[in-house]
């Protein structure tokens, strides 16, 4: 037997204290005025910059006066700080408590280099908080200006698109007009890229009425190239998601003659069918009726992404001209009818023989369809995505056998 050892005490570790923890301790119980001469440095430091907010977000009677003495000592600095993995922070902190004659001192030497902070990663967010606390005309006006030759830049850079945004979100009408005109004369290059189509949205959401007529009217003046761009084609969408007649009716008009080109691109496919849900009836037959010809309805229904815009076309067709579409794919059905969509028109045609003819009427909106004529039910559909200020990403697109790969993060 062996014999039990006797409990033995824990062992006990003792940790060094590490560097941080020594820098954070001798700013436990301090006082700003013995930094005095040096704060600029310690806006630079994690742990005086965090001292240094705190003194500023203090509530006591000398809050003016630590807001007055690290003004004096940083604002000659703000260009830099503002781009400091650090200062960027009590920059925006600074902004938020200084009164209107400090922060119109900060706006003038800000102003010069605005673009250059605005693409940096840590500079765009205290331009964004500069944005967020301009109180008067003059300082809007001076940030505007220096803004205003560069927002197509802005507007395609990871970083920048957000100060743009802000300025979207912040600035009144008149004093963001400037970004709808920029975006109107470069609508194309806009629309086309992968942060620019997201922040032409988000100006279609914050425009007056005028503003919103301007830009509308610059996309359906390039809406033929701009569908079927894998970006540009979400900029159309999202005109199409408006629901105002008066903006549609416009575009889709441009894609008239086109309909069946339109229908075989990877992209503009999508928007094709679009149209036909959200289309005025007189408009919807035209388009419908360019498929209605046997020889382009053959190569319609063996394309992997035009036979989708002919089971949309069924779906919403009005009855006289949906029987001229199902006369002119019968002849093709035996020849696709091993296909996996030949499949499903097939399928669509066959149970919809067997219902009344009422039943086969065209639907008036999406909401009212029986389950079966839901345009979810045949493949589905992909929305614009809506970014908001962070790293923007394409959208899945449906792939030539009709699926969906995961979306790219």
């Amino acid at each position: 037997m062996y014999k039990q050892q006797q409990d033995q005490p824990p062992f006990q570790s003792f940790r060094r204290p590490s560097t941080t923890d020594q820098d954070s301790n001798r700013f436990m119980n301090a006082n700003l005025d013995d930094f005095k001469g040096r704060i600029y440095e310690l806006a630079k430091d994690q742990n005086g910059c965090r001292f240094l907010q705190r003194k500023i977000e203090d509530g006591a009677r000398n809050n003016a006066y630590a807001i007055t003495m690290i003004y004096d000592e940083i604002h000659g600095h703000f260009v830099e700080l503002m781009t400091n993995s650090f200062g960027n922070y009590l920059c925006q902190k600074l902004l938020e408590r200084c009164d209107n004659e400090q922060r119109n001192k900060i706006v003038e030497i800000v102003a010069p280099e605005i673009v250059p902070i605005s693409l940096n990663m840590h500079g765009t967010r205290a331009v964004q908080k500069l944005i967020e606390f301009l109180a008067t005309s003059d300082q809007i006006q001076i940030i505007t200006s220096a803004l205003n030759p560069s927002v197509v830049p802005l507007i395609k850079d990871l970083n920048g698109n957000h100060v743009i945004q802000k300025c979207l979100n912040r600035l009144s009408d008149e004093h963001r007009q400037f970004i709808y005109d920029a975006v109107s004369e470069n609508c194309v290059e806009v629309a086309t890229h992968k942060h620019g189509c997201c922040v032409l949205q988000r100006c279609i959401d914050h425009a007056s009425t005028s503003q919103k007529t301007q830009l509308v009217k610059e996309i359906t003046r390039h809406a033929l190239p701009l569908v079927q761009d894998p970006y540009g084609n979400y900029v159309v969408q999202y005109i199409l998601e408006l629901g105002d007649a008066q903006f549609s009716d416009g575009l889709i008009h441009q894609f008239v003659g086109h309909a069946c080109y339109l229908s075989a691109q990877k992209f503009s496919s999508n928007v094709i069918e679009k149209c036909i849900r959200v289309a005025s009836p007189d408009t919807r037959h035209m388009l419908i009726a360019e498929f209605i010809d046997p020889t382009a309805m053959e190569k319609l229904l063996r394309d992997s992404f035009a036979n989708y815009v002919i089971q949309t076309s069924l779906d919403y067709a009005e009855s006289g001209q949906r029987a001229e579409l199902v006369d002119c794919i019968r002849p093709l059905l035996a020849a696709i009818r091993t296909t996996p969509y030949g499949k499903r028109i097939y399928g669509k045609i066959f149970r919809d023989q067997q219902k009344p003819v009422a039943a086969t009427s065209a639907p008036q909106s999406s909401s009212t369809l029986p389950q079966h004529h839901q345009p979810h039910s045949i493949h589905p559909q992909h929305h614009p995505q809506h970014h908001p200020p962070r790293q923007l990403s394409s959208q899945p697109r449906r792939t030539a056998n009709g699926s969906y790969p995961t979306m790219p993060v």
